[in-house]
């Protein structure tokens, strides 16, 4: 099959993180894939690194005409048999674009990643051909929504395990950041928007420090948030315990050198970074929210806690970091679980049985 993927986004989260392992899990499966992405789009960057065939188009609004006639154009040149699309914008202005070919046409996917309201049913129910969520909760509420759950599959985001292995990985934060050998590290690895709960972690940093006091905090990433953080860690006297270490390429080298991760978003249709973190044996200190669940097992491979919650976080986090044989034997649990469950092979395995199906039913 010839697959080509679209995305209005230009930043960089687990949306496109899953789009690119999708990428290659369907190549390695014998599929030719492309990307079509806005100029300066991080995704359209990571695929051409990749090897991927990609195409550049500036879609400037869902009515972008312009735009629409290059979409065209791109599915024609590239002979796409499936368009995935990922994004609002992108899912208008593609959906237009292959029910505008006249005679055989690309068969339209879109791959809802998000837990938010969706703004537009109609790309949903009428533009695709067929709805990807990537977890059951985001399933049931398209439901609820109006979508027809025949038209809707559920595939999990899936992971590349062969880079998550502690022993091929450096680990060395400790050693950039000037720190001990034995400094015990929290940390996250999350984009930088408030959703994400950052805010509340640094609610719960003070009393994490009173009964540990050489604990470390680490946030890789970048963001709408960054200002914000930087003038509150510092506004809070906690410029030498938490640090902001930017957008990293290294997120394996940053999780292995982690002994818990903490992610308390507000909001999260599944969450990649807990299966990343998970495969490199690391227990989760999660908020009981959305799809959450369906990847941090409350009391086995994670602890759960109420969203905006900084004491419940506080309290979670100092569970794990008095007890190491405790938290090893989470993280482990937490290894298991994630691999058998969220590999990228079982994804791409999914995403081919839908396209077959559809291209089947033509």
């Amino acid at each position: 099959m010839r697959i080509l993927h679209t995305e209005s986004s230009t930043g960089w989260g687990g949306q496109e993180n899953r789009t690119l392992n999708e990428l290659i899990g369907m190549r390695e499966r014998g599929h030719d894939m492309a990307v079509l992405s806005r100029p300066g789009a991080r995704i359209l960057e990571r695929a051409q690194e990749a090897g991927f065939e990609t195409f550049t188009v500036d879609m400037r609004g869902s009515l972008d005409l312009p735009a629409l006639f290059r979409l065209r154009s791109a599915m024609k040149r590239f002979r796409a048999d499936i368009v995935n699309t990922h994004s609002g914008r992108d899912t208008q202005l593609a959906g237009m674009a292959a029910r505008s070919i006249f005679g055989k046409r690309p068969r339209i996917v879109r791959t809802r990643h998000l837990a938010l309201p969706i703004t537009s049913k109609f790309s949903y129910s009428v533009l695709p051909d067929h709805v990807v969520t990537v977890s059951k909760y985001v399933e049931n509420y398209l439901v609820e929504a109006g979508v027809p759950r025949a038209r809707i599959t559920t595939v999990s985001t899936g992971v590349d395990f062969a880079r998550y292995d502690r022993s091929t990985v450096a680990g060395n934060l400790r050693e950039e950041l000037g720190l001990a050998a034995d400094t015990l590290l929290v940390g996250t690895v999350a984009i930088l928007r408030a959703k994400k709960g950052h805010a509340d972690i640094l609610d719960g940093v003070p009393a994490v420090l009173r009964r540990f006091p050489d604990v470390h905090f680490v946030f890789a990433g970048d963001g709408a948030q960054t200002a914000n953080l930087t003038v509150r860690i510092a506004a809070d006297g906690l410029g030498g315990r938490v640090h902001l270490l930017g957008l990293r390429r290294d997120v394996t080298n940053v999780l292995a050198s982690l002994d818990v991760f903490v992610l308390p978003t507000h909001q999260e249709a599944l969450g990649t970074a807990f299966i990343e973190a998970g495969a490199m044996g690391l227990p989760a200190v999660a908020t009981a929210v959305d799809g959450v669940p369906e990847v941090v097992q409350d009391g086995r491979t994670g602890l759960l806690v109420p969203v905006k919650n900084g004491a419940a976080i506080a309290e979670a986090l100092c569970r794990l970091l008095a007890d190491p044989v405790y938290r090893q034997g989470m993280g482990a649990n937490a290894a298991e679980f994630v691999r058998r469950k969220f590999s990228r092979e079982a994804m791409a395995q999914g995403m081919e049985r839908l396209y077959l199906q559809l291209l089947e039913a033509q």
